[in-house]
């Protein structure tokens, strides 16, 4: 019997590497820190260093006559090794690489390969390595990392000495403008992950790529050797150093983590790992967040730290923003005891000026407002080690809300100021009630950032109404802002909209309507402005939630908005603090769609306002003026009379809310239908990007459901519906609805989808099959933390001829057409529609009537309402 080969020593000594790592994951994971970063970069090293002296190819290579060496680079170089991060290797020959140099790869890397490490690897000789890095930046930066491991050290010395002699000592400034310049194509890229929903722990702003260009810059201009060295050179303060590397350790060990989760190199926070992240973590639900809103703040709070000391690291150093820095003129500051230093930034003369007069805290970042220049590095230092004297008359000086109304009120392009005093705590210092709702997470896919940053968000879209910083992209947003008289009031209401988010449970707009109330009374405003922000912080949602989810051709609907709002100033201060909201909120709560809704509210709301309620007189002249230009139209004789009589059996709403020229095409439609079972006919809005389709209809039970469902076959999502029954059995239901999937081929789609609602009507097509089948291939998951509960909401109140239906649940494929045909199966016909999909939740709003025309007023009914609809929306068979 033959003896087993001996098993090969490279595979022993890459086998304990993993045996060690293991043991090193059940010691040290757990804290996460940069004790475990350095001690997976240490077994690394051992590694090599085994393979190094047990070589069998080193010896023949004759390192005394051709000197190697094998350094360690990037994360691995810089000891940040993570569990699952690649290992950039560089093996470094003096003068020429030998042909055994194959070999020894083999012999060192190959065996990592087959336990599973990632392994990068380059074979240089030290006068292509200078040659390479200084024509790829790229190369040059690894080389900024690089680590002796082993070999002949002289070798790795001596590539340092050239680095620096040949390159860094000549290009300093041209590197750093590559760095700079690569970082904001990068930020870019990746975003702000200080906001985003699903942030990238190492490329995204404020991510671990901002440090390593602040060691990177550092090691080209101050010749650091190790991160300590940011503070022992002046960079950063003993403070900033300390908060840079708590920051830091929190950041690796979310990435340890999700390593360990993902099992590979993963640097994407996504969604799904969210939840078992901040299970693993230990975070609990406190104060109304979840634990994983609770991780999400504490994250974006880390990462902010990160993205701001990056920025002002760069800044003071005279390497951001430097094509901007050519163009400006030295500014002089009207403050005493605030400057403009050498770079364009605000500083303070000496720090004892601030113990002279205190009111330089917030004095320099109304100059820094007026002047459009940011606070320097040491300035904002000062800023926090001095908010100690922000006390309660601090706060409630006339000069100090004077300056603070002025920081509110300045538009500034370059920063949003008010962000900055929130980084500094100035703004929670002189706001203690903004604590609250700093980095508070609210886990959806609706809102893209944390409470605090979305109201100063807000605040920044307002201010930029009626200047080239608008991004409401409105004139007549621009023209009502300008008019606005008690702008200080808009102001104050924008930024504390959503201060109500920081205290759990109940209706925010209400609780944060009582908190503004209190602040605006402490800092001693008069009984008018208090009143009408808390009013406007209360009433923050009115306008969006009217638009979208009520029947905007009901007057009802205005009267009732005119009624809470009461004045005509504050409609309009209500409907530009919506539209603020909504901009900030992000691209899915603000579209061309949802603008065109909200103007159209408000004007309805502001002609009650400016006209009164509409008197029954009016309507009924308002109808006969429809019917008489419409008439004088149509050809005299039988013609006339024919329409007379389809006048007759139009609905009075429809008669009332319906224009003119609308009606005209309905009644061509109407004679198009003859004996078909609809027709319909499509329009385009270019300038909305909506579809408009219009179906005339025999009606019958159930016909709004086929229709949502055909429309859910072919990929078509319904925004909005009209729903009129005329009294000769014919339906006009206007339906707004996105294009198809593929716009080239609409046409060819619009017909299909026509085909498909004949076969349904004529009961040859099991809408229901066809619909599971399509839907079964589309099904999303999504994190646990983001689902909610189903609500159902049966209103007998707002309309006096409708029940209105309310349906919040997540959003799912062929939801609409599953509401609907609940809806049908509890005996009730559809007349209104509105349909507002925000994000990852659908708000269903539908205006109904039993079959006999009548409101549901039974309790059993309303119950079987709610039962046949939660079957639905739990993906249950009604």
């Amino acid at each position: 019997m033959a003896t087993p080969a001996p098993k090969n020593k490279y595979k022993r000594f890459a086998e304990h590497l993993v045996q060690r790592k293991r043991e090193l994951v059940q010691t040290l994971f757990e804290s996460g820190d940069r004790l475990f970063l350095q001690q997976n970069a240490q077994l690394l090293d051992d590694y090599f260093r085994e393979c190094f002296e047990a070589s069998d190819i080193g010896p023949r290579m004759d390192i005394a006559r051709n000197p190697y060496a094998i350094i360690a680079q990037g994360g691995y170089g810089r000891q940040e090794q993570c569990l699952h991060s690649d290992v950039d290797l560089l093996l470094l020959f003096n003068k020429d690489i030998p042909p055994q140099a194959e070999t020894l790869i083999q012999e060192v890397v190959y065996p990592l390969w087959d336990i599973g490490l990632e392994i990068g690897h380059a074979t240089r000789t030290l006068k292509e390595c200078i040659s390479l890095a200084a024509t790829d930046y790229e190369v040059l930066t690894s080389l900024l990392d690089a680590r002796f491991v082993c070999g002949l050290s002289p070798l790795y010395t001596s590539l340092m000495e050239q680095l620096r002699g040949k390159i860094l000592g000549r290009r300093a400034k041209k590197i750093v403008r590559w760095l700079v310049d690569t970082n904001t194509v990068r930020h870019q890229r990746f975003g702000d992950s200080a906001f985003l929903l699903e942030p990238n722990l190492k490329e995204g702003q404020g991510g671990l790529r901002d440090y390593h260009t602040m060691l990177w810059v550092a090691r080209i201009t101050s010749d650091i050797k190790q991160p300590r060295d940011l503070e022992y050179h002046g960079l950063l303060s003993h403070n900033e150093y300390q908060e840079l590397d708590r920051a830091l350790a929190f950041i690796w060990k979310v990435r340890n983590r999700l390593h360990g989760l993902t099992g590979r190199k993963s640097d994407q926070l996504h969604f799904e790992h969210q939840t078992r992240l901040a299970k693993a973590l230990g975070y609990s639900k406190a104060d109304g967040q979840q634990p994983v809103e609770r991780f999400l703040g504490d994250l974006h709070g880390q990462m902010e730290i990160i993205k701001q000391q990056h920025l002002m690291f760069l800044y003071e150093l005279g390497h951001e923003k430097h094509r901007l820095r050519r163009r400006l003129q030295i500014k002089k500051s009207g403050v005493d005891g605030i400057v403009v230093l050498k770079g364009n930034v605000l500083g303070f003369s000496a720090p004892e000026t601030l113990l002279e007069a205190p009111i330089l805290l917030i004095k320099i970042f109304e100059e820094s407002a007026r002047l459009k220049i940011p606070l320097s590095t040491e300035a904002n230092r000062l800023v926090r080690e001095f908010l100690h004297l922000v006390d309660d008359p601090f706060r409630t000086h006339p000069e100090t809300i004077q300056a603070f109304e002025k920081i509110l009120a300045t538009p500034v392009l370059e920063f949003n100021v008010l962000n900055e005093m929130t980084n500094t705590g100035l703004l929670v210092a002189l706001l203690p009630e903004m604590g609250a709702i700093v980095n508070r997470i609210q886990y959806d896919e609706y809102h893209l950032y944390p409470v605090d940053k979305h109201s100063l968000r807000a605040l920044q879209v307002l201010k930029g109404f009626g200047t080239p910083l608008s991004l409401a992209n409105d004139p007549f947003c621009d023209d009502l802002y300008k008019a606005i008289k008690h702008r200080k009031r808009l102001l104050w209401a924008t930024m504390l909209h959503d201060i109500g988010k920081g205290t759990p449970g109940g209706d925010h707009a209400k609780k944060g309507a009582l908190v503004a109330e209190q602040l605006m009374t402490r800092l001693g405003y008069a009984p008018g402005d208090i009143e009408t922000v808390s009013a406007l912080v209360r009433d923050h949602l009115l306008l969006i939630k009217a638009a979208t989810r009520r029947d905007i051709y009901d007057e009802e609907t205005a009267i009732v908005c005119a009624r809470q709002i009461q004045t005509v100033d504050r409609l309009k201060m209500l409907f530009l603090l919506t539209v603020a909201d909504s901009i900030a909120t992000g691209p899915k709560a603000w579209n061309e769609w949802t603008a065109a809704l909200l103007r159209a509210l408000f004007f309805r709301v502001l002609k009650i306002m400016e006209k009164g309620e509409l008197a029954s007189r009016e309507a009924v002249s308002m109808v006969e003026e429809k019917k008489r230009r419409v008439i004088e139209e149509a050809a005299p004789g039988e013609a006339r009379t024919q329409m007379e009589k389809l006048f007759a059996v139009m609905s009075p709403r429809y008669l009332l809310y319906v224009p003119t020229e609308e009606m005209k095409n309905h009644i061509r439609l109407h004679r198009e239908l003859g004996d078909r079972e609809f027709v319909w006919q499509i329009d385009h809005s270019e300038e909305i990007g909506t579809r408009t389709v219009t179906v005339c209809a025999k009606d019958r039970p159930g016909l709004f459901s086929r229709i949502a469902g055909i429309f859910t076959l072919n990929g078509i999502d319904v925004l909005d519906a009209q729903v009129f029954t005329w009294r000769n059995n014919v339906a006009l239901d206007i339906f707004q609805v996105t294009p198809p999937p593929d716009q080239i081929f609409e046409y060819e789609r619009w017909g299909r989808a026509e085909r498909d609602l004949t076969e349904a009507l004529a009961g040859r097509l099991d809408l229901t099959a066809a619909l599971s089948e399509k839907l079964d291939r589309r099904r999303s998951s999504r994190p646990e933390a983001m689902e909610r509960s189903p609500q159902i909401n049966v209103d007998n109140e707002s309309s006096s001829f409708f029940t209105i239906v309310e349906v919040f649940a997540d959003d799912s494929p062929g939801l609409l057409f599953g509401i609907t045909n609940a809806l049908f199966q509890c005996r009730l016909d559809v007349w209104v529609a509105k349909i507002a999909t925000r994000a990852d939740q659908v708000v269903d709003v539908f205006y109904v009537r039993d079959f006999d025309g009548q409101k549901v007023d039974t309790a059993d009914h309303v119950t079987e309402i709610h039962t046949t609809i939660s079957a639905v929306v739990s993906g249950q068979d009604p």
